[in-house]
């Protein structure tokens, strides 16, 4: 799918992705995952600020997306949550940071998306400063057989439509790219997973 078509997909949901509510459950998968970040963050794929309510005081965050609708969601939701940030509307798969910038990087359900999501892994890892942190939670296929044949029946269309991948495999993805995984919570299936990591010490690519 062309990128003009993938935003124009995420532009229109951006009324919804600020509108909905999230069960106990998902509160608290972000609120484990997110309050642990530290210092100078990097977000991506912010999305309608989805994350802002559970950060912690004192970190300065910087939020990318390639939806300008989403990212003006995202503005009301760091002043409506007292969050130090900073926004860029930007394709984070052409962007380039400087080497070791961030003291924690933050991915929230956006892996499922980029046209080339191991070579985002790759990138990630060099944004991030030596023993910084990675924080994920990601959806991808399922191990259980019946539910990963619906899922790949409904990839074509959900992507689409939501513009989402729903059949990639992240923990697979995690070790490819060399991610130092320090802790993983799997739930629904086994569909959605809550990762805890490190850069790795050996980047397979040099960014």
């Amino acid at each position: 799918m062309e990128k003009k078509k993938l935003i124009k997909i995420f532009d229109k949901q951006a009324k919804r992705y600020e509108k909905s509510k999230e069960t106990l459950k998902q509160q608290r998968m972000r609120n484990s995952l997110i309050s642990k970040a530290e210092g100078e963050v990097l977000e991506l794929a912010v999305g309608a600020g989805a994350n802002f309510p559970y950060y912690q005081q004192g970190v300065t965050v910087t939020a990318t997306d390639f939806s300008e609708a989403m990212l003006e969601k995202a503005k009301i939701s760091a002043r409506n949550n007292n969050v130090d940030a900073k926004f860029i509307c930007s394709d984070l798969e052409e962007i380039s940071f400087e080497r070791h910038s961030f003291d924690t990087i933050v991915s929230t359900l956006s892996f499922c998306s980029y046209e080339n999501p191991l070579f985002m892994m790759e990138k990630i890892q060099q944004w991030c400063k030596p023993g910084g942190k990675i924080l994920l939670l990601e959806h991808g296929i399922s191990n259980n057989r019946f539910v990963a044949i619906l899922q790949k029946i409904l990839n074509p269309l959900l992507f689409r439509t939501i513009g989402c991948h729903h059949t990639r495999n992240i923990l697979e993805m995690t070790q490819q790219s060399g991610l130092f995984v320090e802790r993983v919570e799997s739930h629904y299936f086994n569909i959605v997973h809550v990762i805890w990591a490190k850069p790795g010490d050996k980047i397979h690519k040099v960014i």
